[in-house]
């Protein structure tokens, strides 16, 4: 039995030198790269033949196994597995725009995922009267208005976009004396995307950023998982109109009988 890994996979017969009761074979394939398996003849009173078979392995794992990625990805982003089916990324500008953003997102997504949770929780347990997560922003609170928070958060989160914009357009910019009230020392940006410092690094985790593929991977792939979970939570909320904890609690009361497949068939029969 042969196996096939990666891409590649060929069989190439050749002939035995030696007697007809011999099993000996020479192998006249000569792959560049990959991995050689001699399959042999099963009757000894024939002339011994056997196959030659080529496994060339890909020399990095993609999303899908076997697909060549494509040329301008070539695995030394974090997380690139060679997944841009739409070519969002042929121009290099273009790529380091859309790594930037999808970094933001992954960070706001595993924000938003542990205060949605954490909230929920809770709520549901009775700790605190809280509102379900998606009534949240029309709760008005009695120490300021909404306008005025809204009007807060604008200025705030505008502040905070724009530095990290002109960062991105001339890095290392906004760590110059003087760009941030003095505050330069303890923000400590790395570089583009990866700001540091006891502000925003207190563990010290990555102060090698050049050298820190490992933490950035496993950054990008806990925000990729937390940003498909929150279109999982927004379509969660938009067909059973409660939070994520009470779908939880009602899918453990009867686990065969209350999943996805029945809630989404009773919403269909309902509407």
């Amino acid at each position: 039995m042969a196996v096939a890994v990666g891409r590649g996979f060929l069989i190439q017969p050749c002939s035995s030198s030696s007697s007809p009761s011999s099993f000996i074979c020479k192998d006249t394939c000569k792959p560049s790269l990959g991995i050689t398996t001699t399959l042999w003849s099963a009757k000894p009173e024939t002339t011994g033949r056997c196959m030659s078979t080529v496994v060339r392995a890909q020399q990095r794992p993609t999303w899908l196994p076997g697909l060549d990625p494509p040329p301008y990805l070539d695995g030394k982003l974090a997380g690139d597995f060679g997944f841009d089916p739409l070519g969002l990324g042929e121009d290099p500008d273009s790529l380091k725009w859309y790594v930037q953003a999808e970094l933001v997102h992954a960070r706001f997504a595993m924000a938003g995922i542990a205060g949605i949770l954490f909230t929920d929780l809770l709520r549901v347990t009775g700790i605190n009267k809280l509102p379900v997560w998606f009534e949240a922003g029309a709760v008005k609170f009695d120490f300021a208005s909404t306008t005025t928070l809204f009007i807060i958060q604008l200025l705030l989160m505008g502040f905070a976009e724009t530095k990290r914009y002109m960062d991105f357009i001339a890095p290392g910019s906004q760590a110059k004396d003087g760009s941030f009230f003095g505050l330069e020392a303890a923000l400590e940006g790395l570089e583009p995307g990866y700001p540091g410092g006891p502000l925003l690094n207190p563990l010290g985790l990555a102060k090698d950023i050049k050298n820190a593929h490992e933490w950035k991977l496993k950054e990008i792939k806990n925000g990729r998982l937390a940003m498909v979970a929150m279109l999982g939570i927004f379509v969660q909320a938009s067909v059973t109109h409660v939070g994520p904890i009470d779908n939880l609690v009602e899918h453990l009361s009867n686990p065969w009988h209350k999943t996805i497949i029945q809630t989404l068939a009773n919403s269909a029969s309902s509407s």
